[in-house]
């Protein structure tokens, strides 16, 4: 691999910095969710999708929507119901009568950042709408493939706790996901900080008067990707990332490991990561700090298994454990 050029290395410097700041920024509007805001820009940089898991009511929506208002980027929400058919997510072909000719209606999926709020809350045939778009890029409708804009990412919602009503995701969505990221309920003092806030009049419906800002582009994320795709990977550490995976299919808490797939998903978190810390290289710790994310969501665990409390979190904590690490 050919050295980085001056003006490369500081294309690259400078949109780290950018993105690097995204934290700050969007800290104005959603308080103690940086590991949560890391993994969407990970995901970004990896262009790839996040399912995001929370009870209702800590701020995934707002999340969404200052990530994109700081990365001046077009964001639409769609509320996943029972009766949502697939050509309110994709768009369809309207009907004019003043020119007798049908025309293309774009569906709310044609933006940079989706959010499906509680994708399981729909049925199969509607969340199954979203695959070509997450995979291919584009949608189908009546014959003619449709390019969706770059970026675009999915961002879906379910809720860890209540399942009457759902339509569990399948194995083959799940996959599509890069990651899983769970929102977790903020602690005493954030959720003080939260209140204060409120009570100083913050506005989740108006980020510009909470002074959010646009501190990063699409050209630096651009930029960072191509930054990203030169981070090297020694023959050991992609054999780490292997052996990770392969233990998951060996283990008796499971009943489905990891595919390849998710393999390759690892490999390029984990390069992702090595980059937002500085690295023109991978490590081992950038591995481990991506396992969880990208790979929960990628195991079923056996019945028996959870009946004694083990998860999936537990299951890849204890072959992280366990994996022989590279030195």
């Amino acid at each position: 691999m050919s050295a980085p050029t001056p003006e490369t290395a500081e294309s690259s410097d400078g949109a780290r910095a950018s993105l690097e700041a995204l934290r700050t920024e969007i800290a104005k509007a959603v308080v103690g969710q940086d590991s949560t805001v890391t993994g969407l820009v990970v995901a970004l940089l990896c262009r790839g999708h996040v399912l995001l898991e929370g009870v209702p009511g800590v701020a995934k929506t707002l999340l969404v929507r200052a990530l994109a208002a700081s990365l001046e980027l077009d964001t639409k929400r769609v509320q996943f119901t029972p009766d949502l058919m697939p050509s309110d997510v994709t768009g369809s072909l309207v009907y004019d009568a003043r020119t007798t000719e049908f025309s293309f209606q774009p569906g709310p999926v044609f933006t940079n950042l989706l959010l499906a709020d509680e994708i399981n809350r729909t049925p199969p045939k509607t969340q199954s709408s979203l695959l070509e778009a997450m995979e291919e890029r584009q949608v189908t409708v009546d014959g003619t493939p449709r390019l969706l804009p770059d970026p675009f990412l999915v961002a879906a919602t379910q809720n860890p706790v209540e399942y009457e009503g759902t339509y569990p995701l399948p194995e083959a969505q799940l996959d599509r996901f890069l990651l899983k990221l769970t929102v977790s309920l903020p602690s005493r003092d954030d959720e003080i900080n939260v209140l204060a806030r409120h009570a100083e009049g913050f506005n989740p419906r108006d980020l510009r008067a909470a002074g959010l800002r646009p501190v990063a582009t699409p050209a630096d994320l651009e930029a960072a990707r191509t930054a990203v795709a030169g981070i090297s990977v020694s023959t050991e550490i992609a054999g780490y990332v292997v052996d990770i995976c392969r233990a998951t299919r060996d283990s008796p808490s499971l009943t489905l490991g990891v595919s390849p797939r998710g393999a390759t998903a690892l490999l390029s978190t984990a390069r992702a990561w090595a980059w937002l810390t500085g690295r023109d290289y991978v490590i081992p710790d950038d591995v481990k700090a991506l396992a969880l994310p990208t790979l929960r969501h990628r195991i079923q665990l056996r019945p028996e298994a959870e009946m004694e409390g083990v998860t999936a979190d537990s299951v890849i904590t204890a072959i992280l454990a366990h994996v022989p690490v590279p030195r």
